[in-house]
């Protein structure tokens, strides 16, 4: 069975379970799923349901995708997403991004917690990503091309679009939000980034680094979609702070900036 095969099984899965067809995709990062209380007229299908579908088992991750309405959009958010860290090829890893794509999502909304690099940004800001920086060794596009899905050789002069940027920026407005902006660099992980490493990314022009979110965005992209990315800063990078880093106070921040995070995404999508 080809990967284009296998896609088409696991959209034609989901479509099956309910008559919504939804056209905005959600990532929801760690701590970050309490965004799908918004979403009314929900089907909700756990990741191990979905043929070829991968699953995680990190904390801060539910593994289900759930169908339904926020505003006047049938939404479909995935609670719970996959991590280079974990062993996952990227192909595995992005399998879902080319489902969503292959169900009707045009859209698709990226939000994760990652560090903040920039010394202007706080624990708990909510930060617009208008770039990346790709320092896996990989890239998801790797491997032969099925011009089903898209170019041999996509642009990514604008991997987060600019419409819907602004977009956010008149929502952030509305609400008095005030948010930040910058460039996100995708780290392998597991491990947090070392103090000349938090130094390189600040270099190389980063002012957040996570473990997720760029592979996807280059997928995305290839598929023809248009992308908005939000990060959650839970942390500062190390020899930026002082304390040591946790996974367990990252959940923690990232819970509390929730909140902020599903109003802003929430009123977004109801003005879309």
């Amino acid at each position: 069975m080809t990967y284009y095969d296998e896609v088409k099984k696991a959209a034609d899965y989901i479509l099956s379970k309910t008559t919504n067809r939804p056209e905005i995709g959600i990532v929801l990062g760690s701590g970050l799923g309490s965004l799908v209380d918004s979403i009314t007229d929900q089907c909700v299908i756990p990741y191990r349901d979905i043929p070829g579908f991968p699953h995680s088992h990190l904390q801060g991750h539910a593994d289900q995708l759930i169908i339904g309405r926020i505003g006047g959009h049938i939404v479909a958010a995935m609670q719970g997403r996959f991590h280079y860290y974990e062993g996952f090829t990227m192909k595995e890893l992005c399998f879902p991004i080319y489902v969503l794509k292959q169900v009707g999502v045009s859209n698709l909304i990226v939000t994760n917690a990652c560090g903040g690099i920039n010394s202007y940004f706080h624990p708990g800001d909510l930060m617009l990503i208008t770039d990346y920086i790709n320092t896996l060794a990989d890239n998801s596009l790797i491997g032969e091309n099925d011009e089903r899905f898209g170019p041999r050789f996509p642009d990514m002069s604008e991997p987060y679009s600019k419409e819907l940027q602004a977009m956010a920026h008149r929502s952030a407005k509305k609400l008095s939000l005030t948010i930040q902006e910058g460039v996100y660099a995708v780290f392998s992980g597991p491990c947090f980034e070392s103090a000349a490493e938090i130094h390189a990314l600040s270099v190389l022009g980063a002012d957040a680094v996570g473990m997720s979110t760029v592979p996807e965005t280059i997928a995305a992209n290839y598929l023809g979609m248009k992308v908005l990315g939000i990060a959650c800063i839970t942390n500062m990078g190390t020899g930026i702070a002082k304390e040591k880093h946790t996974h367990e106070d990252v959940l923690k921040t990232a819970e509390i900036a929730s909140k902020s995070l599903c109003s802003w995404v929430k009123d977004i999508l109801e003005n879309w």
